[in-house]
Protein backbone atom coordinates (compact mmCIF):
# COMPACT_ATOMS: atom_id res chain seq x y z
CA UNK A 1 0.00 0.00 0.00
CA UNK A 2 1.21 3.34 -1.01
CA UNK A 3 2.85 5.57 1.58
CA UNK A 4 2.22 9.62 1.80
CA UNK A 5 6.38 10.52 2.49
CA UNK A 6 5.20 14.45 2.43
CA UNK A 7 2.34 16.79 3.02
CA UNK A 8 2.26 17.82 -1.00
CA UNK A 9 1.77 13.75 -1.46
CA UNK A 10 -2.20 13.84 -0.21
CA UNK A 11 -2.93 17.28 -1.62
CA UNK A 12 -2.01 16.41 -4.91
CA UNK A 13 -4.57 13.74 -4.85
CA UNK A 14 -7.23 15.66 -3.91
CA UNK A 15 -9.80 17.93 -6.67
CA UNK A 16 -8.56 20.93 -4.81
CA UNK A 17 -11.93 22.70 -4.81
CA UNK A 18 -11.76 23.50 -1.10
CA UNK A 19 -15.43 22.48 -0.77
CA UNK A 20 -15.47 22.16 3.26
CA UNK A 21 -17.53 18.91 3.05
CA UNK A 22 -14.58 17.41 4.84
CA UNK A 23 -15.00 20.58 7.73
CA UNK A 24 -11.80 21.83 7.17
CA UNK A 25 -11.36 25.07 5.23
CA UNK A 26 -9.48 24.11 2.48
CA UNK A 27 -7.72 20.94 0.55
CA UNK A 28 -4.31 21.88 1.84
CA UNK A 29 -5.67 22.28 5.53
CA UNK A 30 -7.39 18.47 5.11
CA UNK A 31 -4.31 17.09 3.53
CA UNK A 32 -2.02 18.40 6.62
CA UNK A 33 -4.48 16.52 8.65
CA UNK A 34 -4.19 13.47 6.61
CA UNK A 35 -0.07 13.70 6.67
CA UNK A 36 -0.45 14.13 10.29
CA UNK A 37 -2.71 11.17 11.04
CA UNK A 38 -5.52 13.61 12.55
CA UNK A 39 -7.95 12.22 9.34
CA UNK A 40 -8.19 9.87 6.96
CA UNK A 41 -7.74 9.99 3.87
CA UNK A 42 -11.66 8.77 3.15
CA UNK A 43 -13.28 11.91 4.89
CA UNK A 44 -12.46 13.22 1.74
CA UNK A 45 -16.01 12.94 0.01
CA UNK A 46 -14.78 13.82 -3.61
CA UNK A 47 -12.05 11.23 -4.04
CA UNK A 48 -12.33 8.23 -6.36
CA UNK A 49 -12.87 4.49 -5.23
CA UNK A 50 -9.83 3.71 -7.48
CA UNK A 51 -7.44 6.37 -5.28
CA UNK A 52 -9.14 4.95 -2.25
CA UNK A 53 -8.11 1.73 -3.29
CA UNK A 54 -4.94 2.45 -3.85
CA UNK A 55 -4.04 4.50 -0.67
CA UNK A 56 -6.60 2.66 1.64
CA UNK A 57 -6.90 5.27 4.77
CA UNK A 58 -3.89 6.90 3.90
CA UNK A 59 -1.25 5.73 6.01
CA UNK A 60 1.46 8.08 6.49
CA UNK A 61 5.36 8.14 6.92
CA UNK A 62 4.92 10.77 9.39
CA UNK A 63 6.64 10.27 12.58
CA UNK A 64 6.19 12.26 15.59
CA UNK A 65 7.87 15.96 14.32
CA UNK A 66 10.33 16.25 17.10
CA UNK A 67 11.87 12.79 16.70
CA UNK A 68 11.78 13.68 13.18
CA UNK A 69 13.78 16.79 13.15
CA UNK A 70 16.38 15.21 15.75
CA UNK A 71 17.15 12.10 13.64
CA UNK A 72 17.30 15.21 10.88
CA UNK A 73 19.48 17.24 13.27
CA UNK A 74 21.43 13.82 14.10
CA UNK A 75 22.88 13.79 10.39
CA UNK A 76 23.31 17.16 9.11
CA UNK A 77 25.61 16.92 12.49
CA UNK A 78 27.74 14.16 10.93
CA UNK A 79 28.10 16.63 7.51
CA UNK A 80 29.24 19.52 9.18
CA UNK A 81 32.04 17.50 10.41
CA UNK A 82 33.22 16.91 6.38
CA UNK A 83 33.49 21.24 5.97
CA UNK A 84 35.81 22.79 6.06
CA UNK A 85 35.05 25.95 7.93
CA UNK A 86 37.98 28.40 7.29
CA UNK A 87 36.59 28.14 3.38
CA UNK A 88 32.75 27.93 4.55
CA UNK A 89 32.79 31.21 6.52
CA UNK A 90 32.71 33.79 2.98
CA UNK A 91 30.30 31.42 1.44
CA UNK A 92 27.79 31.93 4.39
CA UNK A 93 28.53 35.02 5.79
CA UNK A 94 30.28 34.01 8.63
CA UNK A 95 33.51 33.78 10.58
CA UNK A 96 36.23 31.52 11.53
CA UNK A 97 38.54 31.05 14.46
CA UNK A 98 39.47 29.04 17.57
CA UNK A 99 38.00 25.99 15.33
CA UNK A 100 34.61 27.46 15.08
CA UNK A 101 32.24 28.86 12.11
CA UNK A 102 30.32 31.43 13.93
CA UNK A 103 27.66 33.61 12.08
CA UNK A 104 24.84 36.24 12.97
CA UNK A 105 21.53 34.36 13.41
CA UNK A 106 18.59 37.16 14.22
CA UNK A 107 21.47 39.01 15.08
CA UNK A 108 22.77 37.04 17.89
CA UNK A 109 26.09 34.92 17.28
CA UNK A 110 25.85 31.47 16.71
CA UNK A 111 29.12 29.16 16.54
CA UNK A 112 29.67 25.48 15.14
CA UNK A 113 32.53 23.20 16.19
CA UNK A 114 33.35 20.54 14.09
CA UNK A 115 31.43 17.88 15.91
CA UNK A 116 28.09 19.85 14.93
CA UNK A 117 27.12 21.21 18.08
CA UNK A 118 25.77 24.60 18.92
CA UNK A 119 27.19 27.29 20.77
CA UNK A 120 25.37 29.93 21.52
CA UNK A 121 23.63 32.30 24.43
CA UNK A 122 20.01 31.86 22.64
CA UNK A 123 17.65 29.58 22.53
CA UNK A 124 17.72 28.36 19.32
CA UNK A 125 14.35 25.71 18.50
CA UNK A 126 14.68 23.20 16.08
CA UNK A 127 12.36 24.86 13.40
CA UNK A 128 15.28 27.18 13.51
CA UNK A 129 18.62 24.74 13.85
CA UNK A 130 17.82 22.18 10.79
CA UNK A 131 17.62 25.66 8.51
CA UNK A 132 20.28 27.41 10.23
CA UNK A 133 22.76 23.35 9.55
CA UNK A 134 20.66 23.45 5.72
CA UNK A 135 22.07 26.99 4.96
CA UNK A 136 25.60 26.37 6.31
CA UNK A 137 25.81 23.38 4.15
CA UNK A 138 24.47 24.23 1.67
CA UNK A 139 24.02 27.83 0.31
CA UNK A 140 25.72 28.81 -2.49
CA UNK A 141 28.18 31.41 -2.43
CA UNK A 142 26.32 33.84 -5.48
CA UNK A 143 25.21 37.51 -4.88
CA UNK A 144 21.26 38.07 -4.16
CA UNK A 145 19.42 40.27 -6.50
CA UNK A 146 18.06 43.10 -4.55
CA UNK A 147 14.60 41.77 -5.74
CA UNK A 148 12.23 40.87 -3.31
CA UNK A 149 9.27 38.74 -4.44
CA UNK A 150 6.51 36.87 -2.78
CA UNK A 151 7.33 32.98 -1.77
CA UNK A 152 4.77 31.61 -4.68
CA UNK A 153 7.31 33.74 -7.53
CA UNK A 154 10.56 31.71 -6.05
CA UNK A 155 11.23 28.45 -8.27
CA UNK A 156 10.26 26.19 -5.99
CA UNK A 157 7.28 28.45 -4.14
CA UNK A 158 4.27 27.18 -6.34
CA UNK A 159 4.29 23.82 -4.67
CA UNK A 160 4.25 25.64 -1.26
CA UNK A 161 3.25 29.21 -1.43
CA UNK A 162 -0.63 28.21 -0.15
CA UNK A 163 0.42 26.29 2.46
CA UNK A 164 2.90 28.56 3.57
CA UNK A 165 0.30 31.27 3.70
CA UNK A 166 -2.09 29.47 6.39
CA UNK A 167 1.09 28.17 8.61
CA UNK A 168 3.47 31.11 8.64
CA UNK A 169 1.76 34.02 6.94
CA UNK A 170 -1.33 34.09 8.25
CA UNK A 171 -0.88 33.05 12.32
CA UNK A 172 2.38 35.89 12.04
CA UNK A 173 -0.56 38.46 11.19
CA UNK A 174 -2.54 37.29 13.82
CA UNK A 175 0.20 37.89 16.17
CA UNK A 176 1.00 41.48 14.70
CA UNK A 177 -3.19 42.51 15.43
CA UNK A 178 -2.79 41.10 18.88
CA UNK A 179 0.74 42.17 19.61
CA UNK A 180 0.98 46.10 18.81
CA UNK A 181 5.26 46.16 20.13
CA UNK A 182 5.86 43.14 17.91
CA UNK A 183 7.64 44.80 15.20
CA UNK A 184 9.02 47.27 17.77
CA UNK A 185 10.63 43.92 20.01
CA UNK A 186 11.66 42.53 16.54
CA UNK A 187 14.24 45.84 16.24
CA UNK A 188 15.34 45.56 19.69
CA UNK A 189 15.33 41.52 20.47
CA UNK A 190 16.57 40.17 17.04
CA UNK A 191 18.22 43.31 15.37
CA UNK A 192 15.84 43.83 12.87
CA UNK A 193 15.97 47.10 10.52
CA UNK A 194 12.86 49.28 9.24
CA UNK A 195 12.99 50.06 5.59
CA UNK A 196 10.99 51.68 3.39
CA UNK A 197 7.41 51.04 3.12
CA UNK A 198 7.64 48.86 0.24
CA UNK A 199 4.31 48.24 -1.90
CA UNK A 200 2.35 50.93 0.46
CA UNK A 201 2.59 48.67 3.52
CA UNK A 202 2.08 51.01 7.16
CA UNK A 203 5.24 48.90 8.61
CA UNK A 204 8.48 47.26 6.57
CA UNK A 205 10.99 45.06 8.44
CA UNK A 206 13.93 43.16 7.21
CA UNK A 207 14.75 40.71 9.50
CA UNK A 208 17.79 38.85 8.88
CA UNK A 209 17.78 35.05 9.91
CA UNK A 210 21.06 33.79 8.61
CA UNK A 211 23.23 36.41 7.24
CA UNK A 212 22.40 35.96 3.44
CA UNK A 213 18.99 35.22 3.62
CA UNK A 214 17.15 38.49 4.52
CA UNK A 215 13.37 38.20 4.78
CA UNK A 216 11.19 41.40 4.27
CA UNK A 217 7.74 41.67 6.54
CA UNK A 218 5.23 44.21 5.09
CA UNK A 219 1.76 44.81 7.35
CA UNK A 220 -1.42 46.82 6.41
CA UNK A 221 -2.93 47.82 9.41
CA UNK A 222 -6.66 47.65 9.23
CA UNK A 223 -8.53 50.52 7.72
CA UNK A 224 -12.12 51.04 7.56
CA UNK A 225 -13.83 48.35 6.15
CA UNK A 226 -10.27 46.67 5.02
CA UNK A 227 -8.98 44.02 7.05
CA UNK A 228 -5.02 44.00 8.28
CA UNK A 229 -2.54 42.07 6.30
CA UNK A 230 0.83 40.56 6.38
CA UNK A 231 3.12 39.43 3.89
CA UNK A 232 6.14 37.76 3.95
CA UNK A 233 9.17 38.48 0.98
CA UNK A 234 11.87 36.76 -0.06
CA UNK A 235 15.35 38.02 -1.98
CA UNK A 236 14.60 36.51 -5.73
CA UNK A 237 17.95 34.44 -5.10
CA UNK A 238 16.62 33.00 -2.01
CA UNK A 239 16.92 29.37 -3.01
CA UNK A 240 20.37 29.41 -3.93
CA UNK A 241 21.27 30.11 0.11
CA UNK A 242 18.22 27.60 1.40
CA UNK A 243 15.50 24.82 -0.15
CA UNK A 244 12.21 25.80 -0.52
CA UNK A 245 11.15 23.78 2.53
CA UNK A 246 13.85 24.77 4.62
CA UNK A 247 12.64 28.04 3.59
CA UNK A 248 9.17 27.33 5.05
CA UNK A 249 10.47 25.44 7.91
CA UNK A 250 12.45 28.00 8.72
CA UNK A 251 9.29 30.47 8.79
CA UNK A 252 7.11 28.51 10.70
CA UNK A 253 9.88 28.37 13.56
CA UNK A 254 9.56 32.20 13.28
CA UNK A 255 6.20 31.97 14.17
CA UNK A 256 6.41 29.65 17.33
CA UNK A 257 9.17 32.35 18.53
CA UNK A 258 7.14 35.64 17.80
CA UNK A 259 3.54 33.87 19.72
CA UNK A 260 5.92 32.53 22.57
CA UNK A 261 7.62 36.39 22.51
CA UNK A 262 3.63 37.44 22.60
CA UNK A 263 2.45 35.49 25.68
CA UNK A 264 5.50 36.32 27.15
CA UNK A 265 5.48 40.01 26.88
CA UNK A 266 1.69 40.57 25.53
Amino acid sequence: MAQFKNLMDVFKLLDKSNCRKCNKQTCMAFAAEVFTGKLSLSDCPNLSEEILEAYGSGTSAYKKRDEEFLAALESMKQSIADLDFEQSAGRVGGTFAQGRLTIRCLGKEVSLDKTGRMITDIHVNHWIAIPLYNYILHAKDTPLSGTWVPLRELPGGKDWFRLFGQRCEKPMKKVADTYTDLFEDLVHLFNGKKVENHYESDISLVLSPFPHLPILICYWKPDDDMESDLNLFFDAKAEDKLAIQSIYTLCAGLVVMFEKIALRHG
